[in-house]
């Protein structure tokens, strides 16, 4: 059994390996325990180092020999360093949120902060308010109790709120269409942070920076917190460099490519030859539709467009929660909006905008079956096209060249 790890509940979605071992801890996995077996396994003490994660920062508490002076204000641990048989907590999440909120730029001092959730996570938020001068910090449950008020009470004081801090698991893979509040009408909201790190742009987020609202997940955070335990695991100082690279590391590595554009602008063959030059998974969405539900002029001349669309939205969403996988969609996929969030939760979207000259019709393509149907798609998705992609990419020349502008941008 390796000697350190992440010990949690439910932990399939967890990037904490990848980031413990780019940190060099090849001695770092992944430690599933149900609650039932919690106390045997903490009392039994077959480690060295620990992360703790949902739903144990509180309830392994009990078991610890002693606790730094700033997980005592807390009330809070996430993580364990095992010497000589005792158990000593620590709270590197507070560092890790420190730093999450500096580099999102969203400011506390003198605002109004209501931090969603009351675990461990939530006083960690709580402290880290109060370290940098939050003006008041409310805090939110599902049920009003002791010094928390009920999501209801939330919406009445919305005008209060300056900035939302959630730390409830809603919106966390796999449940990605969640979040834990609507926040239309938060006329006053200056910023949210939401420390969910899978998928990277929660619902929670995604919502925000539509309306401009800064808006940032939990990715850094637990990069940065997870240097701290390194620190702490192996009684070191980390180079002041290693965050910024295991992050960006980790955040390439994590983030899928989306690319969209007509009808033959080469989505599918550029896609490929980008999934083998950055080492991803190459998904089709159209040959995935085929696969499942049968050819797709079929499906327009039987079920009819909007069927197919309900289709191929259904297939987005699937394949929108993967990771490090190249995704090259349907012409007419950038038409829903659903579609958009999906593909943009994990994913940057790269527009192939091909010339119509250049663009060529085939019978198995229901809306670009002739030049003409192609010139007109064009012009009525043009600019919808601009408006959803995060990059623009020409894609006039060959496969390698438009490949290669995409690996440039990225």
């Amino acid at each position: 059994m390796k000697k350190y790890g992440l010990l949690g509940e439910h932990l399939g979605h967890s990037f904490s390996p990848e980031i413990h071992h780019l940190l060099g801890n090849r001695e770092y996995d992944i430690k599933e325990v149900s609650r039932e077996n919690l106390e045997a396994f903490m009392r039994e003490k077959d480690f060295l180092g620990l992360n703790v994660t949902i739903p144990y920062k509180q309830a392994v508490i009990p078991y610890l020999y002693e606790m730094d002076e700033a997980s005592k204000k807390i009330g809070a641990i996430n993580t364990i360093v095992n010497k000589d048989g005792k158990l000593y907590g620590y709270n590197t999440d507070f560092y890790g949120l420190l730093d999450l909120i500096e580099k999102a730029d969203i400011s506390i001092k003198d605002n109004n902060v209501f931090i969603l959730g009351s675990g461990g996570t939530s006083k960690t938020a709580y402290a880290a308010c109060e370290y940098l001068g939050a003006k008041d910090i409310v805090k939110v449950s599902r049920c009003r109790h002791e010094d928390y008020i009920d999501y209801e009470e939330l919406y009445k004081r919305k005008d209060e709120v300056d900035i939302i801090i959630n730390t409830t698991p809603a919106g966390m893979y796999p449940n990605n269409d969640e979040s834990p509040i609507d926040i239309d009408g938060f006329m006053n909201l200056k910023g949210v942070i939401d420390v969910i790190y899978n998928p990277i742009t929660t619902k929670l987020v995604y919502e925000s920076k539509k309306k401009n609202i800064k808006a940032v997940n939990g990715l850094y955070m637990l990069v940065r917190q997870a240097v701290v335990a390194d620190e702490k695991f192996f009684d070191k100082k980390s180079d002041e460099k290693i965050n910024e690279e295991v992050y960006k590391t980790i955040l390439n590595n994590k983030m899928n490519i989306v690319l969209t554009g007509m009808p033959s602008c080469g989505k599918s063959t550029v896609g490929y030859k980008v999934a083998e030059m950055l080492n991803k998974e190459f998904v089709d969405v159209d040959t995935l539709i085929k696969e499942r539900y049968g050819d797709i002029s079929h499906i327009f001349e039987t079920e009819g467009e909007n069927r197919f669309r309900d289709y191929e939205e259904e297939i987005i969403r699937e394949v929108s929660l993967k990771n490090n996988a190249v995704i090259a969609t349907g012409g007419g996929s950038i038409l829903r909006d659903n579609n958009i969030f999906h593909l943009k939760q994990n994913g940057k979207i790269f527009f192939i905008d091909r010339d119509p000259e250049y663009l060529t019709p085939t019978s198995d393509r229901p809306t670009a079956s002739d030049y003409e149907a192609i010139r007109k798609r064009y012009r009525e998705r043009y600019e919808r096209y601009c408006d959803t992609c995060d990059e623009h990419i020409d894609g006039n020349g060959s496969v390698d060249e438009v490949a290669q502008r995409i690996r440039e941008a990225i």
